[in-house]
């Protein structure tokens, strides 16, 4: 394919480089003369691994060119990739002028070519930046709408500096959010020597995707250091720890807890949460990270309350009080919690969960929902069917089948809190979710 890749700074030249490898024509389009001078040289203008050699070769191998005529580059390709960058604003905020710079110019060129050209972008930006920035900004400057007179599509990179080669063609998948599917072919046609999987989602998916996965690393990278300093005082070496940590591929580093849904609870993980925060300012350290995993855990606590009472239902149907499903354990449920505060605010609760019999329950378990929901009995039902009696809204906490069926069945709204039924399948039932 002929290609123009939009800013050659390290995202741009990484990829120009390598789609030019692969032998796409290719050619970036600078306005920093030198930059594109030393492209033109088979030199680098970043330092990276392995990438003068990649532009060396490619540069002999003529698949490999550089401009600062931006028009030039449109008429000439086929598909424009926009690599500029996205900066920080003093006040934290995104800075798109680059990318709204080179939209115009892109728009203004697309203004007099017949043929559709697809513009994919992989700068870093937040969800309805592409669709509600970009594309409005390609509109008015071609003229044409996009899907049809052009595509648009979003290409999310997972490049890290020194490893961006290896990257580049070892991803663990490729992701392109797109709005046609003349773009979709295009792009699969770009993609095509990639061994990984292509997920074909929509833009703003595409755009989420990129920023949970650095948040998610920052997480990571305070995470350990957090540990660090807590147990540092106990003499623990934390890397002998994180070793070991990340050996359990099951829950620690896995699928397992990474679904958006409602909050945690149960017996141990407020209780540990707790004592090790306490620990730490014991110790007169600072944990900011873990100090806010319980404030963040009450807040989606108070968002499927604020929910609920925004629906004006007054009768409610919660299905599920445990604080997971298959067990009667209902210590700090966040299930238990929500129905406290419903109560509060004046809601008729009815509750099923398939598992809970308040006379079978024991111990500091009976003592915590005994304070917390002293009347339980009444509330509580022997099925869904009954739960349901003259509910107006049911808010869904199990995945149990009876009570998911009982939910289907009853023809009404439901909140579903579990974030284990997708959004298709849930749209499709007239349900809404936490989550989506």
């Amino acid at each position: 394919m002929r290609v123009s890749v939009f800013g050659l700074g390290y995202v741009g030249c990484v990829t120009a480089a390598c789609l030019a490898s692969e032998g796409h024509e290719v050619l970036g389009v600078e306005p920093m003369r030198s930059k594109a001078d030393l492209i033109r040289a088979g030199r680098s203008p970043i330092v990276e691994p392995g990438l003068d050699d990649l532009l060396l070769a490619a540069r002999e191998a003529g698949t490999l060119d550089a401009t600062d005529d931006a028009a030039a580059a449109i008429a000439w390709s086929s598909l424009s990739i926009v690599c500029v960058g996205t900066p920080s604003r003093a006040n934290g905020s995104l800075d798109l002028s680059h990318v709204l710079a080179v939209a115009a110019q892109i728009g203004v060129a697309l203004r007099d070519k017949d043929d559709f050209h697809v513009v994919a972008l992989r700068s870093t930006m937040l969800p309805g930046s592409v669709l509600d920035v970009v594309v409005p900004a390609l509109e008015q400057a071609s003229g044409k709408t996009a899907g049809t007179g052009f595509g648009v599509a979003f290409c999310p990179e997972f490049l890290r500096e020194t490893t961006a080669i290896r990257d580049f063609y070892e991803p663990p998948y490729s992701v392109v959010g797109v709005v046609d599917p003349r773009t979709e072919a295009a792009l699969r046609e770009l993609l095509g020597f990639l061994a990984a999987p292509l997920h074909v989602v929509d833009v703003p998916t595409a755009e989420a995707l990129k920023y949970a996965c650095n948040a998610f690393h920052a997480v990571k990278v305070t995470f350990a250091n957090e540990m660090a300093r807590v147990f540092h005082s106990s003499g623990v070496d934390t890397r002998q720890v994180m070793d070991l940590f990340v050996q359990d591929t099951d829950l620690n580093i896995s699928p397992r807890y990474l679904r958006p849904g409602f909050a945690f609870g149960g017996s141990c993980l407020p209780k540990d949460v707790r004592a090790l925060t306490h620990h730490a300012r014991s110790q007169d350290q600072d944990l900011p990270l873990l100090s806010s995993l319980l404030p963040s855990n009450a807040t989606q606590v108070e968002q499927a309350l604020l929910r609920v009472l925004a629906t004006g239902a007054r009768r409610v149907a919660l299905l599920g009080l445990s604080f997971k499903p298959g067990t009667d354990d209902l210590r700090e449920s966040p299930f238990v919690t929500l129905s406290e505060l419903l109560i509060g605010k004046g809601v008729e609760l009815t509750i099923y969960d398939p598992v809970v019999q308040p006379e079978l329950l024991v111990g500091t378990n009976k003592t915590y929902v005994a304070e917390r929901l002293p009347h339980l009995h009444r509330i509580l039902r022997s099925s869904g069917p009954a739960a349901l009696e003259g509910a107006e809204l049911v808010v869904l906490g199990t995945h149990d089948a009876t009570a998911v069926d009982a939910a289907r069945a009853s023809g009404l709204p439901v909140l579903d809190l579990t974030g284990r039924f997708s959004a298709r399948d849930a749209v499709a039932s007239g349900w809404e979710g936490l989550a989506w």
